[in-house]
């Protein structure tokens, strides 16, 4: 697969408590295209990171109904992927502001 396709499959880190809660075991999570399958993600993580992927799982998270005003509407549904990598592997994010 080339690394044009690569670069669209992961869309962005998601960043939230339950994230850097399994951050601490060796696992990062990500936003991916919906159409985007296990191997796919395994294959794009490796090429674009450099690290050796232990096992990837994948949840499709439902759209939301919500509210605004009198109407109804929804949310968007998209697909994240837990990633776990082998010992001693990590992946560095930079935080700077």
């Amino acid at each position: 697969m080339s690394t044009e396709r690569f670069l669209k499959i992961i869309l962005s880190p998601v960043v939230t408590e339950k994230s850097a809660n399994v951050g601490s075991y060796g696992q990062y999570v990500f936003k991916v295209v919906k159409d985007a399958t296990k191997t796919d993600i395994k294959g794009a993580v490796e090429s674009l990171f450099s690290v050796a992927v232990k096992s990837v799982r994948v949840v499709t998270v439902k759209p939301k109904k919500k509210r605004t005003g009198q109407r109804m509407g929804t949310r968007q549904g998209w697909k994240k992927a837990y990633i776990a990598l082998h010992e001693g592997h990590q992946i560095e994010f930079n935080t700077t502001r």
